[in-house]
Parts: C-alpha cells; sequence; structure tokens
C-alpha cells in the first residue's frame, strides 16, 4: 500500500445532513488547500471560509476548509478537512473534484493506517478507536477513551520492558560471572517473571467483563411457558417489543433489544419458555434459549405467582429470581426473590435495580486493566504460556528462560504493532470506517 498517495474519504456519517466533513490525506497538500480555498497562502489549523468551485469557475459549495500540516496531523501527513453541506450532491461533485486532482477514494481504515506507520498511533490505540467509534453508551465512551489515549499502551509497553529485562539479564548469565551481575540476579528475574505472569493471567480473567462492557451485558429472561416473561421484557424495556398471549409457547424463536441502564449497554432477550414440546418451531424455539443461557452475563429467572414458587437453593452469582404476576398470588414473600407485576407496575424498578448492581459488579473487574478484547487475548495467552514455559525451565537452564522471556515479549509487541504481520494488521484496521 502506498502511503503517499492522495486518499478522501467522508469522515462523518452517510446520508442528508446539515453539514458533512470530507477528510482528504497525502503528502504535500498545500497548494491543494489553496486552489480549493482560492488563496494564495494560508495558515495550518485556521479555518477559511471559501467559494469550493471546479476547474471551469463553477461554485460546487460554500465550505469552511482546515489545512493541517504534517506532522501535526491525525496522520502524521499533510490533511485537509473540508466541512461541506450535507447533500449527498454536494459530496460526490468534491470526490469528483478530488479524483481529478489525482485523489482517490481511501479504504476502510486507511487514515489510521497512516498514522500507525507514522508512529502517531500504535495497535492498542487503534482498537481504542475502533471501540469508541462503536461507543453507544457512557461506561463504553469512557473505557475505549482510555484504550484510544494510550492507557493500554503504556501498560503493554512497561510489560514488554520488563520481558526485555528479564531476557537480557538471563541470557547474561551465561556469558558473565557471577560477580560481574547484579546480587540474586537469578531470583530477582524470576520473581520478576512471576510476577508479570500473574498480572497477565488477571488481565485475561477479566476479559469477559471487558468484552461485556464493549459489546453490551447480557441479560436473559428464562422460565416455563406462560410465567410472563415476554410481559416483563416489555415492562423493562418500557416498549411493546415482545408478543403477550395467555397461550404457553406464545414465544418461539429469542426476542433481542438494547437498552442502557446505568450507562452500561444491555442486550436484553426474551426467550421460548422450557418445556416439553411436540411442535417442531417450538422446539428450535426452546434449543435456542439453551444457547442464550450459555451466552448469558445475567440470567432472569422468571417464575410465576399463580403456580407453587420454589426458592432458589443455591443461587448463582448471576442469577436474579423474579416472582411475576405478583398482583394475583397469595404466596409469603421470600427472601432474595423480587416480585414483579406487569400490570401494576410494581417491582419493575426494583428489577431494573438489581440487573444494574449485577452488572456493576461484574464491570468492576473491568477497571485498573487493559481492555482485552479478541485478539489481545490469543496474543496475551501466548505471552503467559511463554513465562510459564520459562519459569518452568529451571535455574540451570537460563538460556531457555532468556528465549521463553524474549518469545513474551514478541507476543506484547504484536499487540503493539511494533512486531507485526500483515494479517493482524488487516484485521485490526479493518474495524474502522472509511474517514479513520
Amino acid at each position: 500500500m502506498n502511503n503517499n498517495e492522495t486518499i478522501f474519504a467522508l469522515s462523518s456519517g452517510n446520508g442528508k445532513s446539515g453539514v458533512a466533513v470530507i477528510r482528504v490525506s497525502g503528502d504535500d497538500l498545500y497548494n491543494l488547500f489553496l486552489k480549493i480555498t482560492n488563496r494564495k497562502s494560508a495558515d495550518a489549523r485556521h479555518a477559511y471560509f471559501a467559494n469550493f468551485r471546479d476547474d471551469t469557475g463553477d461554485l460546487i459549495d460554500q465550505i469552511i476548509a482546515i489545512y493541517f500540516s504534517a506532522p501535526h496531523s491525525f496522520t502524521g501527513s499533510d490533511i485537509i478537512e473540508i466541512h461541506c453541506h450535507g447533500a449527498p450532491a454536494v459530496i460526490e461533485k468534491i470526490f469528483e473534484y478530488l479524483r481529478d486532482m489525482g485523489g482517490r477514494m481511501a479504504t476502510a481504515g486507511e487514515f489510521s493506517r497512516r498514522a500507525f506507520y507514522n508512529n502517531k498511533m500504535d495497535l492498542a490505540d487503534i482498537d481504542g478507536l475502533a471501540a469508541l467509534l462503536d461507543a453507544q453508551t457512557d461506561v463504553q465512551r469512557k473505557s475505549a477513551l482510555a484504550s484510544m489515549l494510550g492507557g493500554d499502551s503504556a501498560i503493554y509497553n512497561t510489560w514488554r520492558n520488563q520481558m526485555i529485562e528479564i531476557s537480557a539479564y538471563a541470557a547474561a548469565m551465561l556469558d558473565y560471572a557471577d560477580d560481574e551481575l547484579p546480587t540474586n540476579i537469578g531470583k530477582t528475574i524470576r520473581e520478576k517473571t512471576k510476577k508479570l505472569y500473574d498480572e497477565i493471567n488477571i488481565a485475561i480473567s477479566r476479559y469477559t467483563a471487558v468484552r461485556a462492557i464493549r459489546g453490551g451485558f447480557n441479560v436473559t429472561l428464562i422460565g416455563k411457558t406462560n410465567v410472563g416473561k415476554s410481559s416483563l421484557f416489555n415492562a423493562i424495556l418500557g416498549a411493546n417489543r415482545a408478543i403477550v398471549s395467555d397461550t404457553p409457547g406464545t414465544t418461539r424463536d429469542v426476542v433481542s433489544a438494547t437498552i442502557d441502564i446505568d450507562g452500561y449497554m444491555v442486550n436484553l432477550s426474551d426467550t421460548a419458555g422450557i418445556r416439553r414440546a411436540t411442535n417442531t418451531i417450538e422446539k428450535i424455539g426452546i434449543e435456542r434459549t439453551k444457547s442464550e443461557i450459555e451466552n448469558a452475563d445475567i440470567i432472569i429467572n422468571v417464575q410465576s405467582a399463580k403456580n407453587k414458587i420454589k426458592k432458589p437453593l443455591h443461587p448463582a452469582k448471576n442469577e436474579i429470581y423474579v416472582v411475576n404476576k405478583s398482583d394475583i398470588g397469595t404466596h409469603e414473600h421470600i427472601r432474595g426473590i423480587i416480585y414483579t407485576s406487569t400490570k401494576t407496575g410494581n417491582g419493575i424498578k426494583k428489577l431494573i435495580t438489581a440487573i444494574g448492581k449485577k452488572i456493576s459488579h461484574i464491570a468492576n473487574g473491568a477497571e485498573s486493566s487493559v481492555a482485552v478484547n479478541a485478539r489481545t487475548r490469543t496474543l496475551l495467552n501466548d505471552a503467559a504460556d511463554e513465562l510459564k514455559n520459562a519459569l518452568d525451565a529451571g535455574t540451570e537452564n537460563y538460556d531457555i528462560f532468556s528465549e521463553h522471556t524474549r518469545r513474551a515479549a514478541d507476543a506484547i509487541g504484536k499487540i503493539l504493532g511494533t512486531i507485526t504481520a500483515s494479517e493482524v494488521l488487516d484485521a485490526t484496521f479493518s474495524q474502522l470506517c472509511l474517514g479513520k
């Protein structure tokens, strides 16, 4: 890929809008900026109002344009930002003009790829940027922003530098006499390696919590047929999304919706009631219910006040027990169960609060740690395995110890992009949209 080409893309959203932002990146774009703005000179990082005309002199649009000179730009190369009206015809006409000037449409993530090659961002920062662009709640925004601004990179760099230092000392122990090395160096590097191993495993263990923050917490309603799961689903959402009927087995498939609870994104699912089914379609629905249970972060186990209430003997950490239709029941309330009525609204706020508390407890496991995604989780596992191999090498095999800690450092280097493979880069940048 040629990083010197002039590329362009719409950086704002597609469709009709009051203002659209078109971003152009390339080498030596100053003269192009003067041509676009019809000026004899211009300052970097200064907004200019201009009548944007094509080569025949016809007016394309009235714009505001800004020139960012290298290396003081997002990509590290020259960038022009064109703020125009968001009409599709205007945007396409500007694209046509830029093509005539020798530019081409950018591929997905190409602007960020240039930022990476120009050392403006590393791959951990890019992962954070991708998460930020997908953020739908305030907690997602905060988590992604911390990663994008280098929070994860700082931790990874610290780990990698320590691994390189340990590997160097282990190798030196083969070539230098004991009196030429720091005192108790063997014990020291083993203790440091064990500490790194523990820290990385803690980060890996928080993968589920980070995944839930970034992608949403999966909350699933389960229970027998006709206990009011669909009514409860609608009540939590505050909207009628699921079909409600007195007929058992009405819900034949998983019905899902997204809701914001205390700043966290929640993927709420209403599932088919579990019973012995003879209908093929209902059987499929029940199988899908089982799949939802396996993937759930939190399970809302729903019973009906019409039936005999079963007290949870050993409630799981991720389960909330609910007795619905409490307006018609006469049972004595059991501690640890939330009683709700979708008819009167009683208990719904209490249930939502309980969901929020469960989510907050899970989310606390993601704090003060790197935001582990599927890509980085694999590489962290590789690093942890190599550190374990080093520790298992024994006190007489420091050449093997050195090699394993070096490989662990390489795995962390791949997370940052300091050691790269083309498929790693392609997978990382393809997460991003055009104009990023």
